[in-house]
């Protein structure tokens, strides 16, 4: 076991961190420490298979309290194992992986964006922020959260600084925690009126299905637990202006891709998409802990040892992606993408492990909008589109300035 604990070396270094260590010791699995708590890094689909599997590897208790105080929220789905993960899953299968549901939030966005796309017209706009507030009002409306126009923007800032301050100790970790706490506060009180009968929201929309949703014992969710939830739905939603912002850039770096795309053919625009989403650093690595001492690739992990999957090195491994740091989207033209491959929103089963439900409404918000971004006439300012390692999340530094025609 390691002797020296690695969190300095996680902050200095960022994603490279663990496929650092990886690396210089040549194995896909490593023993370390973080947090003063034994830690093991792992990688590679069958290590998937493994932290996904919950006789080895165990949510519950695994989420340092900043990550749930800032990006997940306490009580969420993600802290949960067995029965009552199972059911409170069940919720977020209903409401995120229906083709229509997903196709209507696809539509709304998609509109939302020409809208705002007329608007930019003649100045500079950066991509990222932008992209957030047509995602953020699209998706609230879709899951039945009354907002208004003139809401959107603060609205939108709240979403993506609970994403952006989840791995930081400094001022964006305390934007997000308080972010965090006016988030709850409103949709606590959103459901409450729901359930009183003083507010009207469409049938099967996602405030009136957490509003109703009953757990594993049968209860309805604590107003708060409710409110977690539902921004658990429209976080990771509006976070996809991560994925807008790197599509630029790889659209600015690579402009042989953009008359392609701009074409709408549906398997490019996919491609494409999922190609940010393996290229692209977003989640460093996803973990557990260990339930009792469990045995993984000649290694004895203890119990309640931390196991860590590097999400950032799997999806730049070479055995899985020849000329892994070159971005070319025709890597996914037909190809079958294995459930413990591409793992950027995790692996498995998204209808029954942890991995995101969510990842579908990703792939097609992104592909939607990816196409229009490509359609769109715009130069590029000087800037800096510098994307740091060390950062968590990382972005490019501007946020892409694009400066529309």
């Amino acid at each position: 076991m390691a002797r020296f604990d690695n969190s300095l070396k996680l902050m200095a270094k960022g994603y490279a961190w663990l496929p650092d260590e990886r690396r210089s010791r040549s194995r896909r699995t490593v023993p370390t420490r973080l947090g003063g708590m034994p830690a093991y890094g792992i990688e590679g689909p069958d290590a998937a298979r493994f932290l996904y599997d919950e006789d080895h590897v165990v949510r519950g208790g695994a989420l340092p309290e900043p990550v749930q105080a800032t990006l997940f929220g306490k009580g969420a789905v993600h802290t949960l194992d067995g029965e009552a993960h199972r059911v409170r899953k069940a919720m977020f299968v209903a409401l995120l992986m229906r083709e229509d549901g997903i196709g209507s939030l696809v539509e709304q966005a998609a509109a939302a964006w020409d809208d705002a796309a007329h608007t930019w017209a003649g100045r500079q706009i950066v991509l990222l922020d932008e992209s957030s507030r047509v995602i953020a009002g699209s998706v609230c409306r879709w899951a039945g959260v009354p907002v208004t126009d003139h809401e959107v923007p603060a609205l939108a800032r709240d979403l993506v600084s609970l994403v952006d301050g989840f791995a930081t100790a400094g001022p964006r970790h305390f934007r997000a925690r308080r972010a965090r706490h006016r988030r709850e506060a409103w949709l606590a009180s959103l459901v409450e009126q729901v359930r009183a009968g003083t507010a009207t929201v469409p049938e099967g929309s996602a405030l009136q299905v957490v509003a109703t949703h009953r757990d594993a014992g049968g209860e309805l969710l604590e107003p708060r637990v409710a409110a977690v939830e539902l921004i658990n739905v429209i976080r990771p939603t509006t976070a996809v202006c991560w994925f807008m912002a790197f599509s630029a850039h790889a659209l600015i770096r690579e402009p042989r891709h953009r008359e392609r795309l701009a074409g709408g053919d549906p398997a490019f625009a996919e491609a494409f998409a999922h190609e940010v989403r393996r290229f692209y650093p977003f989640a460093p690595f996803i973990g557990g802990r260990a339930p009792r001492e469990v045995e993984w690739d000649g290694e004895r992990i203890p119990e309640n040892a931390m196991v860590l999957l590097d999400i950032y090195g799997q999806n730049h491994d070479p055995d899985l992606w020849g000329d892994p740091y070159a971005f070319r989207p025709e890597r996914f033209l037909d190809r079958e993408i294995g459930a413990y491959d591409l793992i950027p929103q995790g692996g498995g089963d998204p209808r029954t492990g942890h991995r995101c439900p969510g990842e579908r409404i990703t792939v097609a918000l992104l592909s939607a909008l990816a196409v229009r971004l490509a359609r769109l006439e715009f130069d590029v300012p000087e800037q800096d589109l510098s994307i740091s390692l060390r950062r968590i999340p990382a972005k490019p530094a501007s946020g892409v300035v694009l400066a529309v025609r």
